[in-house]
């Protein structure tokens, strides 16, 4: 496996094991989390786990709907947004690429979202878009498009924020999927300061004229240091991913500080993860979180098609 593919499987790998690892403390504030060196697939004896009766190792939504996005954009070859919708109606009416084919979470906008896609909407206008629908629901699976695409820095951007209207149509969720993707791509290229990098190529994309750029300037505020809260809000969220990569020194303690975090615990550490898993390669993530992971079936296939279209 070259160095490359390394960095990929990890990217792919993280965020599916983050996932998992977040299930069971779901829902639960920081306060009710249990200390680092506990936090397992399997929470300590007396916990009271989210998700009660999912087998330990099991990726929630988050995983699921990543594996859409991989396994749309590797049959494809394009980023199709119509496709991407039909993979993620059959993953809520079918269970498509959920492990055991069992669906037990969805947020109410992705919900929403699939009601609309089911009933003929086109898939780019599909997403709500309201104030209040900026959930992290398309935060979270779109790491495989920074992983599968080799276009420009701007095309990979605007990809990352069409997929996002597929489910999540504001505009505020758009640009967060846009800087994480690029902020992934820094990572693999080996930038000195990957989110700074990141977050400038946004800015050069998208001048003062842009409503795009005014959206980061205003909301998504990416130099604002306030500690990220592990909320399901889409910037939150974001912003809470970049504090746990940027505190952590192993991939293990990146998930852990996102699932220290509370809440939305499965999908911080999911987007955690999948960066972390990138930057410190497959071989960084433990084995014993890898060994337990389940549906590896799923993944496998997946995972040899990116590995075949990367250069």
């Amino acid at each position: 496996m070259t160095s490359r593919e390394e960095h990929l499987s990890g990217g792919l790998y993280g965020l599916l094991i983050g996932d998992a690892l977040g299930v069971p403390y779901e829902f639960h504030g920081p306060e009710r989390i249990p200390p680092p060196e506990t936090i397992e697939y399997t929470p300590p004896p007396g916990f009271d786990r989210a998700h009660d009766g999912v087998p330990p190792g099991t990726w929630s939504d988050d995983g699921a709907h990543a594996l859409c996005l991989l396994d749309s954009l590797t049959h494809q070859k394009r980023l199709d947004c119509e496709d991407l919708g039909r993979r993620l109606v059959n993953w809520y009416d079918c269970g498509y690429l959920a492990v055991d084919g069992h669906v037990f979470d969805v947020g109410i906008q992705t919900r929403n979202a699939l009601g609309r896609l089911r009933g003929g909407s086109p898939a780019l206008l599909s997403g709500p878009d309201g104030e209040r629908d900026n959930g992290n629901g398309s935060l979270m699976r779109v790491l495989p498009l920074a992983l599968w695409h080799r276009g420009t820095d701007a095309a990979l951007a605007s990809d990352a924020m069409a997929q996002s209207r597929v489910t999540h149509g504001h505009l505020r969720s758009q640009v967060c999927c846009a800087v994480y993707c690029l902020w992934a791509r820094r990572i693999l290229e080996g930038a000195a300061d990957p989110w700074t990098e990141a977050v400038a190529t946004f800015r050069a994309l998208y001048t003062e004229e842009f409503p795009a750029r005014a959206e980061l300037d205003a909301h998504v505020r990416p130099e604002d240091l306030t500690p990220g809260k592990g909320s399901g809000y889409v910037v939150d969220c974001l912003r809470s991913a970049r504090d746990c990569v940027a505190q952590g020194r192993t991939f293990e303690e990146v998930v852990k500080a996102a699932i220290r975090l509370g809440h939305d615990t499965d999908t911080t550490a999911a987007v955690a993860g999948g960066i972390a898993g990138l930057q410190y390669g497959l071989k960084g993530i433990p084995h014993r979180w890898r060994s337990m992971l389940r549906g590896e079936e799923l993944v496998e296939p997946l995972l040899a098609r990116l590995l075949k279209s990367a250069p």
